[in-house]
C-alpha cells in the first residue's frame, strides 16, 4: 500500500520554482520587479547568452541588511505585504506592489546559483550571500554603493529535465528583451539600462513622459502615428481609468506582439483585454492586421484579483463587461479625436521608386540626342521635312505620347480655392480615375477616393442612427427558433436585456433553444443561427459588453463599402473638393474601414528633394 510522506524541502522548493521560474526571462522579471518595489530610480540589467549564462541586476533602491537578506531567501517571507493586510480581516487584494508572494528569490536560489549583494543607505558597508541550487555557500562583507546587485548563474544546471527544454540563447534573449521592454514601459519614472553579451540594447532615462518612453521602446515613428488616451468612467472616488498611447489604424503590424497591456502598473497578458482591443479596432483594421499600442488600465484594487497566477501575468476582474466597455469606448473616443490623420508620409520604398530624369541619355536614343543637339530627330539635313513621310509620322506619334497627359485635370467652373485655406488642400486633378491630387500649403496630398468615401459613408450611417438599437429593430414576421447548446443558451439568456437594447430581442425557448423575435435593422436578413452562435462564443470568451455593437459595425462597414464612390469613376473638381472638405470634418477619415490609409502627403521638402533642390 502506498505510504503518504513529506517530500524533502529541497524538492519542494524546486517544484515551487517550476511555477515561478520557467526560463531565464521569468527569473529576470521577478528580480527587476523586486528592484522597482525597492524604490530604485535606476536599474541596470546585463545578460550573458540571453540569460542562460548569467543575469545581473543592479539597482539603487533601499537595500537589505544581512538579516533581511537571509530572511528574503526563505519561502513566503516578504516586505511587500503590510501587516494590516494579513489575517482573516486583512484585504490582501489591496496590495500595491508588483510582487508579494515571497517565492521569487528562494525559488530562483533552488534552481540556480544566486549571489546577492546589498547595502542599505545608512550602512557603512554591504553584505553578500551566495546560494547554489538551494545550498548556502558563503556570506560576508561586500563593497558596493547603496542598493542591491543580484546575479543568477547556471539556471537549471542541476535540473537537467528542465535545462533541456530551454531554447537557444537568441530565443531566451528575445524573451528577456520583451520582459524588460514591458517593465520599462510600466515605469517611465525609473531609468533602465539593458545589455546582452556586452552590447547595449536600450537605455532610457528616468522621468520621461509615457508617450516618449513607449515610442523609444517600441518604434520611434509611433509618436507621429498614434494618439494619446486618457479616459475614465465610474464614480469620482474610485473610477476605472484608461491611459496610454494607441497607434492609428494605418500604423499596424502583421502580428499582435506589439500590444502592451498593463493593469495597475503590472504587465499582463489577458484574453479579455486583447479581445477588447480587437473589438475597438474592428471596423478600422483588416482581420490579419493588428494595432500597435500600450494601454494602462487603473482600477480599484477591490475590483481586480492580481493573485490568480504565480507569475502574476493573468488577472481577474470583478466586472469584466465594464472593463471591456471602458477599453472599447476609450480607444474609439481617442481615435475619433485624432484619426483624421493618416500614415501621412509615403514609405521609404515608395519614395525610392521615384525616378529622376537621367543626366546622360542612353547611347543611340534619337529623341534625347535630338533634344540635346536641338535638331530634328529624323532629318539628316536642315531642309524642311516631308510632313507625310514615315519618319515624320513616327515623330508625331512619339510627340503625342509625350505631350498627352496620363491623368485628367479640368478647369474649375469658378475660382479654385487657395491651397492654404484647408488642411487637406485644394483639388488640382485626378489620376487613373482613382486618386485625387490636392495641393496643400505644406505639400502634395494624394487621396484614394474609394477608401475615403467608404469611411465617410460609414460615419454617415452611424450619425443617422443606423446602429441606434431599439428604434431600429425590425420585428420578424415569424419568430425564429435557434437551437444551441444549453450552455450557449444560458449565455444568450443572461445577456438578453443588453441584446434587446441593441435591437436583438430573444427569449429562452426550452433547455437548448432560443426564440428570436426581432433583429437590428442593419442585420435584417441575417442568419439567426450563425449570429446567435457567434454572440454566444463571444460572450464565453470576452463577456457581453458591446459584442453585438461590434458585429453591427462590421455589417455597417460592408454596407458603406457598397455605397461608396468606386475607383475608376471620374469626379469633377467640385466633387473632389467636396470630398476633401467632408474628410476634414469626419472622424476616423484617415483610414478606410479595413485599416488602409485614405490619403498620404508628400511634403514640399520631399518634392524639392526629388528635383535636386535640396
Amino acid at each position: 500500500m502506498p505510504v503518504i510522506r513529506r517530500l524533502p524541502m529541497a524538492l519542494v522548493n524546486r517544484i515551487a520554482a517550476g511555477e515561478v521560474v520557467e526560463r531565464p526571462a521569468a527569473a529576470l522579471k521577478e528580480i527587476v520587479e523586486n528592484a522597482i518595489d525597492s524604490g530604485a530610480s535606476e536599474i541596470a540589467v546585463a545578460l550573458i547568452e540571453g540569460g542562460l549564462g548569467s543575469i545581473e541586476v543592479t539597482d539603487d533602491g533601499c537595500g537589505m541588511s544581512p538579516d533581511e537578506m537571509a530572511l528574503a531567501l526563505e519561502r513566503h517571507a516578504t516586505s511587500k505585504l503590510p501587516v494590516e493586510l494579513v489575517g482573516e480581516e486583512g484585504a490582501i487584494e489591496q496590495v500595491s506592489t508588483l510582487g508579494f508572494r515571497g517565492e521569487a528569490l528562494p525559488s530562483i536560489a533552488s534552481v540556480a546559483r544566486l549571489t546577492i549583494e546589498s547595502r542599505p543607505a545608512d550602512a557603512a558597508q554591504g553584505w553578500t550571500r551566495v546560494t547554489d541550487h538551494g545550498e548556502a555557500i558563503s556570506e560576508g562583507p561586500a563593497a558596493l554603493p547603496p542598493g542591491t546587485r543580484i546575479r543568477v548563474e547556471d539556471v537549471f544546471a542541476r535540473v537537467p529535465a528542465r535545462r533541456k527544454f530551454l531554447r537557444t540563447p537568441r530565443s531566451e534573449y528575445m524573451a528577456c528583451h520583451d520582459v524588460m521592454r514591458r517593465l520599462a514601459m510600466a515605469r517611465p519614472d525609473v531609468g533602465f539600462r539593458f545589455s546582452n553579451d556586452g552590447r547595449r540594447i536600450f537605455a532610457v532615462q528616468p522621468g520621461e513622459s509615457l508617450e516618449t518612453r513607449v515610442s523609444r521602446l517600441v518604434a520611434r515613428e509611433l509618436a507621429d502615428n498614434a494618439v494619446s488616451i486618457d479616459f475614465a468612467r465610474g464614480p469620482v472616488d474610485a473610477p476605472l481609468r484608461l491611459t496610454g498611447i494607441a497607434g492609428l489604424p494605418t500604423y499596424n503590424r502583421g502580428v499582435a506582439d506589439h500590444q502592451y497591456l498593463f493593469v495597475n502598473g503590472r504587465p499582463v497578458k489577458d484574453r479579455l483585454l486583447v479581445g477588447a482591443v480587437r473589438g475597438a479596432y474592428a471596423d478600422m483594421l483588416a482581420r490579419d492586421r493588428h494595432a500597435v499600442l500600450a494601454l494602462f488600465l487603473t482600477v480599484p484594487p477591490s475590483e481586480v484579483d492580481v493573485n490568480v497566477h504565480p507569475a502574476k501575468t493573468e488577472v481577474r476582474f470583478r466586472d469584466a463587461a465594464a472593463v471591456r466597455s471602458l477599453i472599447v469606448g476609450g480607444l474609439r473616443d481617442a481615435l475619433s479625436a485624432g484619426d483624421r490623420r493618416s500614415a501621412q508620409q509615403p514609405s521609404a520604398q515608395a519614395m525610392a521608386a521615384w525616378r529622376s530624369e537621367p543626366v546622360d541619355p542612353p547611347a543611340g536614343d534619337p529623341l534625347s540626342l535630338a533634344l540635346r543637339e536641338q535638331r530634328p530627330m529624323f532629318a539628316a539635313h536642315p531642309q524642311r521635312p516631308d510632313p507625310h513621310s514615315p519618319a515624320q509620322s513616327a515623330f508625331r506619334a512619339m510627340e503625342a505620347a509625350i505631350l498627352e497627359p496620363s491623368a485628367r485635370a479640368e478647369e474649375a467652373a469658378s475660382s479654385a480655392p487657395e491651397a492654404d485655406e484647408f488642411p487637406m488642400g485644394a483639388a488640382r486633378g485626378q489620376i487613373a480615375g482613382t486618386y485625387i491630387v490636392a495641393e496643400a500649403s505644406d505639400g502634395l496630398v494624394i487621396v484614394d477616393q474609394h477608401a475615403a468615401h467608404e469611411r465617410l459613408t460609414l460615419e454617415r450611417l452611424r450619425a443617422a442612427g443606423a446602429d441606434s438599437g431599439v428604434a431600429r429593430a425590425q420585428a420578424l414576421l415569424m419568430p425564429e427558433v435557434v437551437e444551441l447548446d444549453e450552455g450557449d443558451c444560458d449565455r444568450i439568456e443572461s445577456a438578453a436585456d443588453r441584446l434587446g437594447e441593441l435591437g436583438l430581442w430573444v427569449e429562452r425557448f426550452g433547455p437548448d433553444a432560443v426564440l428570436v423575435r426581432s433583429l437590428p435593422a442593419a442585420l435584417s436578413g441575417a442568419n439567426c443561427q450563425s449570429l446567435l452562435q457567434d454572440i454566444a462564443d463571444d460572450i464565453a470568451q470576452n463577456g457581453e459588453a458591446l459584442l453585438l455593437g461590434e458585429k453591427l459595425d462590421l455589417v455597417l462597414a460592408t454596407m458603406a463599402c457598397h455605397g461608396s464612390v468606386r475607383a475608376g469613376r471620374r469626379l469633377s473638381v467640385a466633387e473632389m473638393n467636396a470630398l476633401l472638405r467632408e474628410m476634414e470634418r469626419t472622424p476616423r477619415s484617415g483610414q478606410c474601414n479595413h485599416g488602409r490609409p485614405t490619403w498620404v502627403k508628400l511634403s514640399m521638402g520631399d518634392v524639392e528633394k526629388l528635383f535636386g533642390r535640396k
